[in-house]
């Protein structure tokens, strides 16, 4: 399955990914995150095409509380040759602000919540460096509206949304 949102922010210390924001761009994250509310299944609607995510669809993150401030991970994906999963902790490291340690990777990731609607049932999260970022759903179908407010999050944080690949959500 899918090594969702941080495995490629993990490994970007140990191979060139390309950057997808304007860095120069000042970027922000929620200031009224909620840890709790943020917790539960996530599907990758789009991203910026990293290497470690090639070949993914049916996307997926699941947090689950784990006290003392940090959620537990679980990355997935389906890929022609079989599932694929990757765990991991996201620490939070402030309003909206998360430090994502995965499992066999020796570097943490930082990973910010840039918007979440107020039902908590579309997020976009990005990284400060730039080089990679997600639309998130609490479903496989996210309706129009919402994909276009969460894609406007994202060029308001300096991204170039011409980049941005839709995600293959298939069935069950």
């Amino acid at each position: 399955m899918r090594w969702l949102a941080v495995l490629p922010l993990a490994l970007s210390a140990c191979v060139a990914l390309p950057e997808y924001r304007d860095t120069d761009v000042p970027i922000s994250s929620m200031a009224t995150f909620d840890a709790a509310a943020y917790a539960g299944t996530w599907y990758e609607i789009a991203s910026f095409p990293v290497p470690f995510q090639s070949g993914c669809r049916n996307t997926t993150a699941i947090y689950t509380p784990s006290g003392s401030g940090t959620l537990n991970v679980l990355n997935a994906c389906d890929t022609d040759d079989g599932p694929k999963t990757i765990a991991g902790t996201a620490r939070i490291d402030g309003p909206g602000r998360l430090e994502i340690r995965l499992q066999g990777v020796p570097i943490a990731a930082d990973y910010w919540v840039l918007w979440v609607d107020t039902d908590y049932r579309t997020a976009v999260v990005g990284t400060p460096a730039g080089r990679s970022g997600w639309i998130l759903n609490r479903k496989p179908v996210i309706p129009a509206d919402r994909l276009k407010a969460a894609r406007d999050i994202l060029a308001f944080n300096g991204y170039d949304i011409s980049q941005l690949q839709l995600t293959t959500q298939e069935a069950p």
